[in-house]
C-alpha cells in the first residue's frame, strides 16, 4: 500500500511539474516578448528584402533582354552601296546582303531603306541636312545561338565590298552585362545582410523577454520543465510575431514594386498599362514575395530556439 501511495504521489508531482498548454501563456510571454517592436523591425527587414529580391530579378531580366536584343544584333554599314564592279552584276549592297544570308548563325537580315536611315538621323542632322548626303547603306542583322564567327564574316564582307563596317555592340554588351551582374551581386548581398539583421532583432527581443520573465522561467525550470519545453514556448511566440511582421512588410512593399515595375517595363521588354492597378510582375518575384513571410517565421523560430537554449544551458 505504501508503495502504491508513493507511486501515486510521485505521479501527481510529475503532473504538477508539467507546464500547462501554450495557449495559457503561463510564462507571460505576451508581456515578456515585445509584441510591437519585433513585428515592426521584422516588417522593415521584410520590406528591404522585397526590394532587394525585386532588384536581383529585374537585373537578371534586364540582362536577358539585352542578350536577346541589341547584344544579338549586328549593324553593317556599306559605303557607296549602289556601286557595281565591272566583273560583278550585283551592287555592293546586294553582295553584302547575299553573303550575310548565306552565313551560318544569322537568323534575319534587313537592309534599311534610304527613308529609314534619314529618319534615324533626323534628330541629329535635321530633315533637310540628310537630303544631299551620300548615306551608306545600313543592314540590320539578327544573330541566332552563339552568332556567326565575327572575324570571318567581317573579312568576307570587306572582301566583297571594301570599306564595309561591322558593329557588334561588343563594348556595350560587356558593360551592360557587368552592370547587371553587379546589381545582382549587390541585391543578394543586401538580402543576406537583411536576413542577418532580422535574426539579430529576434535574438535581442528574445533575450529581452528572457530577462523580463526571468523569475517565471527559473520557476518552471526548477519545477522540472525541460529546456525544449521553454524554448518551444518562446519559439512559438517569436514565430507568430515574425510571420506577422514579414507579412506586413511584404504588403507595404507591393505598391512600391508596382510603381517600379511600371517604370522598368520598357527597359525589360514589357508594356506598362496605365489602367492596371497592379502591373504584371514576374512569376519568380511573386513566388519570392510569398516566401518572405514564411522565411521570416522560420527565422524567428530557429533564432528563438537557439537563443533560449543557449540562455538555459548554464542553469542547473
Amino acid at each position: 500500500m505504501r508503495d502504491e501511495e508513493a507511486q501515486r504521489e510521485r505521479a501527481a508531482a510529475r503532473r504538477a511539474r508539467r507546464l500547462r498548454p501554450a495557449r495559457s501563456d503561463d510564462l507571460g510571454l505576451r508581456r515578456g516578448v515585445a509584441r510591437k517592436l519585433m513585428p515592426f523591425m521584422v516588417a522593415a527587414m521584410a520590406f528591404l528584402a522585397s526590394l532587394a529580391l525585386a532588384g536581383a530579378i529585374a537585373a537578371a531580366a534586364f540582362s536577358r533582354q539585352w542578350q536577346e536584343g541589341p547584344a544579338a544584333a549586328l549593324t553593317v554599314q556599306v559605303p557607296d552601296p549602289a556601286a557595281r564592279a565591272t566583273d560583278a552584276p550585283q551592287s555592293r549592297l546586294d553582295r553584302v546582303v547575299a553573303l550575310l544570308r548565306a552565313s551560318p548563325g544569322i537568323a534575319h537580315v534587313d537592309a534599311l531603306s534610304h527613308a529609314q536611315i534619314a529618319k534615324l538621323l533626323q534628330p541629329w542632322l535635321g530633315s533637310a541636312a540628310t537630303q544631299g548626303l551620300a548615306l551608306p547603306a545600313v543592314v540590320a542583322v539578327r544573330a541566332e545561338g552563339a552568332g556567326p564567327p565575327l572575324a570571318e564574316v567581317t573579312a568576307e564582307l570587306r572582301a566583297a565590298a571594301p570599306g564595309t563596317l561591322v558593329d557588334s555592340h561588343g563594348d556595350w554588351t560587356r558593360r551592360i552585362a557587368t552592370l547587371a551582374h553587379s546589381i545582382q551581386a549587390l541585391a543578394w548581398a543586401m538580402l543576406a545582410l537583411v536576413t542577418g539583421v532580422a535574426a539579430a532583432v529576434v535574438t535581442i527581443a528574445t533575450r529581452a523577454g528572457l530577462v523580463q520573465r526571468r523569475d517565471a522561467v527559473l520557476l518552471v525550470h526548477g519545477l522540472g520543465a525541460t529546456d525544449a519545453d521553454i524554448a518551444r514556448r518562446f519559439a512559438a511566440r517569436a514565430t507568430r510575431l515574425a510571420f506577422a511582421g514579414g507579412l506586413g512588410g511584404t504588403a507595404v512593399a507591393l505598391p512600391v514594386l508596382a510603381g517600379l515595375a511600371a517604370l522598368a517595363a520598357p527597359l525589360i521588354g514589357g508594356i506598362a498599362d496605365p489602367a492596371a492597378w497592379m502591373p504584371a510582375l514576374p512569376r519568380a518575384l511573386w513566388l519570392g514575395l510569398a516566401a518572405i513571410p514564411l522565411v521570416c517565421a522560420a527565422l524567428g523560430f530557429a533564432t528563438a530556439q537557439v537563443t533560449v537554449r543557449a540562455w538555459l544551458r548554464p542553469l542547473p
